[in-house]
């Protein structure tokens, strides 16, 4: 996801080439009423990204969902341990899986190519024949067709896995870094029928480097829903820190103080191996959201605020429960 300290918000787009503006005004027709929230409820979807980026990453995402306190993920296609990962969603479709839309490979010594091959997508690969390592290089050279041939080709490839999907969000902010890309995204969870990854209330910070985001949220929300498709309300992430106690008490004091509605906390699970090691510095990060939110202490401490935990597929059946029980 987005880097670095920010409290993030993001995402939808408008409806564009391949949608004819007859569908269009056949799905507006089709409105979806969504159900409110009780207005004094917290609700927590606590997420892991980066599922299927390697091992390490699989085995404490898996652990975190099965053992933990960890709601919800998103699975990264174009990464060599993806077939490790999709085993594991087949075989507990009970659980909670998105997909991180992926147009980065950005370590330096563990790399990863276009899901639609290089001769399908070929602004979409470095010097090198993997994905670029950041956004700029994405944005700067890609082309949106091409952008939304591989799109299209990491959600298809999950789904001919059997992996039971609940939405979709984007890995290191890139698939919502243009307006072009926004509508891309947006068409394809209307097209696909998943949420995508937005909410109400965008940090206007972080907003100032995805301005379509800012000007165009509100919209992209009554679209979504007018579809079924449920947004959230606030998303953190905490993408830094040394010492174990002090993001403990970060990741506490956070919960304590959020507001009525539905908060996305991002967490990035990892064990703090060898493989983690050789491939990324977060792997001290990784490996302490693993160890916090493993511990059945902190899920005590959530309960005991008040706090309900729940996925997207909850969230969805929460705001939508008649659209959800005829799926």
């Amino acid at each position: 996801m987005f880097s670095t300290r920010w409290i993030s918000r993001f995402l939808f787009a408008g409806i564009l080439t391949c949608v004819c503006v007859s569908e269009v005004f056949a799905q507006d027709a089709q409105r979806k009423e969504a159900k409110p929230l009780p207005d004094s409820r917290r609700y927590l979807i606590i997420h892991s990204d980066d599922a299927a980026m390697c091992h390490s990453v699989n085995q404490a995402t898996i652990k975190g969902l099965t053992e933990g306190s960890v709601s919800s993920c998103s699975i990264m296609v174009p990464c060599p341990w993806f077939p490790e990962f999709a085993e594991f969603a087949r075989s507990r479709p009970d659980l909670d899986y998105g997909i991180h839309l992926t147009l980065n490979s950005e370590f330096g010594r563990y790399r990863w190519s276009p899901v639609a091959g290089p001769d399908k997508v070929p602004s979409l690969i470095d010097k090198d024949g993997f994905l670029p390592q950041s956004k700029d290089a994405v944005t700067s050279t890609a082309r949106p067709a091409e952008v939304e041939i591989e799109l299209r080709a990491q959600i298809d490839r999950a789904l001919q896995a059997g992996i039971p999907l609940s939405h979709l969000d984007t890995h290191m902010g890139t698939v919502v870094a243009t307006g072009d890309f926004l509508e891309i995204y947006v068409r394809l969870g209307l097209e696909y029928n998943l949420p995508v990854m937005i909410m109400r209330h965008p940090d206007p910070v972080i907003g100032r480097g995805y301005p379509d985001l800012l000007k165009k949220g509100s919209q992209y929300i009554d679209q979504l829903e007018a579809r079924g498709l449920p947004s959230i309300d606030y998303l953190y992430q905490f993408y830094e820190g040394k010492n174990h106690q002090d993001r403990l008490e970060r990741y506490l004091n956070t919960f304590r103080n959020l507001q009525p509605g539905v908060t996305q906390m991002i967490i990035h699970c990892g064990t703090d191996d060898a493989e983690l090691q050789a491939i990324t510095g977060s792997h001290f990060l990784r490996g302490n959201d693993t160890r916090i939110f493993t511990d059945p202490e902190v899920k005590r401490q959530i309960d005991q605020m008040g706090i309900e935990i729940i996925s997207w597929k909850q969230l969805r059946e929460l705001r939508f429960p008649t659209v959800s029980a005829s799926q």
